[in-house]
C-alpha cells in the first residue's frame, strides 16, 4: 500500500516505546489515553506514528495501544519472512499479555486488517473483541488491471531459463535478475522498495486472499473508507459490507486511503459516535 507522505505532527512520546517481543521478534508499542483499550493496527510501509494523531483525539474515551508492527517503525524486522498468521499470532500473544479478562476494541487500516480478519476468526475472538473499525481494509482479492497481467507474466518467461539450473546457478542468476532494471520495472512499487527479509513477507502476505473469511466473522463492523482510495477501492469496501454478518459502510467523501488524515475531524466525529453512542 502506497505510504502517506507527510506525517502528521511530531509526538515526544513517539521516541519512547515499549516493546515486547513475540515469536522471537521485538515489537514497539505505544499507549495513549484512558478508558477501555483500543487497539489500532497500522498499514503496510506505515507505522504507529501515523496512527497517533487519531489516538490522541479519543484519549479522553479510551486507552489507545498502538503496535508498530515487525519490519516498520520501531520494531525489527521478522527473524524469517512471516505470512499474515505469522503476523496475527505475534499481535495475539500481546493481546493475551495486556488484556487479559478484558474486551477490547479494534481499529485497523490497510494491512492491519488482514491481521483482523484472522483474529476475528479464532477460537477466542467472541469474548476478546467488541467495537471494530475497519479503514482502507486490504485482504480481499483485488480486481486487477491487464497491465498487472502483462507484468505478472512478464516476469515468469523471465524467470523460466534460471529455473532448470542447478543449484546454486539458479539462485544466483534469480539473484541477478532481480536486481536487473527490467526486473525492478515489472514490480510494483512497494516490492521496489523492499529487500531481503521484508520483500520475501511482502510477497507471503499480500498475495493470500481471505476472501473465504470474511463470511464466518461474527462481529459488527464499522466500515470507513475515502471515496477516493486507490489502494482499496471502494468496491472492495462494498463486497466487505455485503460478506460480512453485521456491517456499516460510511463514505468519507473526497478522501483517499488516509481518510482519517486527510478529514479528521469528520473521521474522528464517526468514530466517537460509534464507540461511544449517546444513552
Amino acid at each position: 500500500m502506497n505510504q502517506i507522505q507527510i506525517l502528521p505532527y511530531n509526538i515526544k512520546e513517539m521516541n519512547n516505546p515499549d516493546f515486547f517481543t513475540a515469536k522471537e521478534s521485538r515489537l514497539a508499542w505505544y499507549q495513549t489515553g484512558t478508558g477501555k483499550p483500543l487497539l489500532i493496527l497500522h498499514g503496510w510501509g506505515s507505522e504507529s506514528k501515523v496512527m497517533m494523531p487519531i489516538a490522541k483525539k479519543l484519549a479522553d474515551i479510551r486507552t489507545c495501544y498502538l503496535l508498530d508492527l515487525p519490519g516498520f517503525g520501531q520494531s525489527d524486522n521478522p527473524p524469517v519472512a512471516w505470512s499474515v498468521d505469522d503476523y496475527t499470532d505475534a499481535v495475539e500473544e500481546f493481546i493475551k499479555a495486556h488484556f487479559k479478562n478484558q474486551t477490547v476494541d479494534l481499529f485497523v487500516h490497510s494491512f492491519g486488517a488482514r491481521v483482523a480478519i484472522k483474529l476475528l476468526n479464532r477460537n477466542n475472538a467472541g469474548s476478546t473483541f467488541d467495537k471494530i473499525i475497519f479503514t482502507g481494509a486490504a485482504g480481499l482479492k483485488p480486481k486487477r488491471k491487464a497491465n498487472y497481467y502483462i507484468r505478472k507474466y512478464s516476469a515468469k518467461i523471465l524467470k523460466m531459463p534460471f529455473l532448470i539450473l542447478p543449484n546454486p546457478l539458479r539462485e544466483k542468476g534469480l539473484n541477478r535478475l532481480r536486481k536487473s532494471v527490467l526486473w525492478k520495472k515489472l514490480g510494483s512499487s512497494d516490492y521496489q522498495q523492499l529487500t531481503g527479509i521484508m520483500r520475501e513477507t511482502f510477497v507471503k502476505t499480500v498475495t493470500e486472499y481471505l476472501d473465504p473469511l470474511i463470511p464466518s466473522i461474527e462481529h459488527e463492523i464499522l466500515l470507513l473508507w475515502g471515496e477516493n482510495d486507490s489502494s482499496t477501492p471502494i468496491d472492495q469496501a462494498k463486497r466487505f459490507e455485503k460478506n460480512l454478518k453485521q456491517s456499516a459502510l460510511i463514505t468519507i467523501r473526497g478522501a483517499g486511503h488516509y481518510a482519517f488524515l486527510e478529514k479528521p475531524s469528520e473521521f474522528i466525529a464517526i468514530m466517537r459516535a460509534y464507540l461511544e453512542p449517546k444513552k
